[in-house]
């Protein structure tokens, strides 16, 4: 029970700060949850992040797998309500805000300079991630054929979640 305003107040700053989504919140959730708080450690994030990537829907639903691991069904319901609440309402306001501004001379400059800003979150989160995942040559083999086949084919992400889990299981488990 003592840790559910750590909680709330995790994500209520993950959800404001975020730009580019999960992945780029991925470096900051790791400060915080593993290397401060000592909530998880970095090999269970990385399951509860790699989980929520594969699963259908938003993927940043693994802040209520967190949420439960912390401080069970209540701190799901904490931390969903935190990371979702403050970002809705702030991307509500800001909405309205951004439809007055429609011939603003600055909207398109201001719009072009948030692109960059979002893709070096993400890139930068992706590098973390990649830190703590690949631990051995298979890891990143397997990491860099899937940047490939996603690159270069227009294969079904789905069917490269099921391919990677299929191989997963021969490799790791019989490997």
């Amino acid at each position: 029970m003592n840790r559910l305003p750590a909680l709330a107040g995790m994500f209520a700053y993950l959800s404001l700060v975020t730009f580019g989504g999960g992945m780029a919140a991925f470096p900051e959730l790791k400060t915080i949850a593993v290397e401060q708080e000592h909530w998880l450690n970095f090999s269970q994030l990385i399951h509860f992040f790699s989980v929520g990537q594969a699963a259908p829907g938003p993927k940043m639903m693994m802040v209520v797998t967190i949420g439960q691991h912390v401080s069970g069904p209540l701190g799901a319901l904490v931390a969903f309500v935190a990371y979702l609440a403050p970002t809705s309402i702030l991307a509500f306001g800001v909405a309205r805000i951004w439809a007055r501004l429609e011939k603003w001379r600055w909207r398109n400059a201001v719009q072009r300079g948030l692109a960059p800003v979002a893709i070096g979150l993400i890139l930068a989160g992706a590098i973390s991630l990649a830190r703590g995942a690949l631990e051995s040559w298979v890891d990143a083999a397997i990491a860099a054929i899937v940047f490939a086949l996603l690159l270069r084919t227009k294969v079904s992400p789905a069917l490269v979640v099921l391919g990677g889990a299929m191989v997963g299981a021969l490799v790791f488990k019989f490997g």
